[in-house]
This record gives structure tokens, C-alpha cells and sequence, in this order.
């Protein structure tokens, strides 16, 4: 996965193909409260399912956001236990892995 671009295309096929063995680490998410993004310190945890808020925005995840329209970023993450992708945008940033 390092050597591509990583595209929605990319994220959607990951989730899809690692369905119930992925993990989610929440760094920061958007707080009304203070009209920003605020850092979250929670690691990785199980992903759960999402019921609220639509498949398009969520892929399904609860702490997963995309905003869509080209304002989401992906960048390959690694490290010693995970394996997945890191997604910024301006609600926050997370990233979705599966154990090695």
C-alpha cells in the first residue's frame, strides 16, 4: 500500500475486504463546543458499527467521518502491530487498521 496513491476507491476496498477484523484510533474529532478539532488520546479499539449517520460519510464505522467532494486524506500508516490508513479531513483525523 505504500508505494500507491490512496484514494476513497482504496479506503472503501480496505474496509470492505477487512469487514470485523479492523481497529480504529480516533486522534481528534470535531467539538462544537469549541469550533474546532480537539486531540483525543483513546488508541486503537475494535471498530464498532455505525447506526446514526449514512453509510456515504461513515463506511459503516462509528469515529470514522469522511466530508467527500476531494476534502479527505489518506496516507498509508505502519507500525509494529498495525497495518491500515490514516484519514484527515476537517472534522478530525483517524485511522483504520487491521493487526499484522
Amino acid at each position: 500500500m505504500n508505494n500507491k496513491k490512496i484514494t476513497l476507491a482504496t479506503l472503501k476496498s480496505f474496509v470492505n475486504k477487512n469487514k470485523g477484523k479492523l481497529f480504529i484510533n480516533i486522534k481528534s474529532s470535531f467539538d462544537g463546543m469549541t469550533d474546532g478539532c480537539e486531540r483525543r488520546h483513546e488508541g486503537f479499539n475494535v471498530a464498532k458499527p455505525e447506526t446514526v449517520f449514512t453509510y456515504e460519510h461513515t463506511l459503516g464505522i462509528h469515529g470514522l467521518w469522511l466530508v467527500g467532494s476531494s476534502r479527505d486524506y489518506f496516507t498509508p500508516y505502519e507500525d509494529e502491530d498495525i497495518t491500515g490508513i490514516d484519514i484527515s479531513n476537517c472534522c478530525g483525523r483517524s485511522i483504520i487498521g487491521i493487526l499484522k
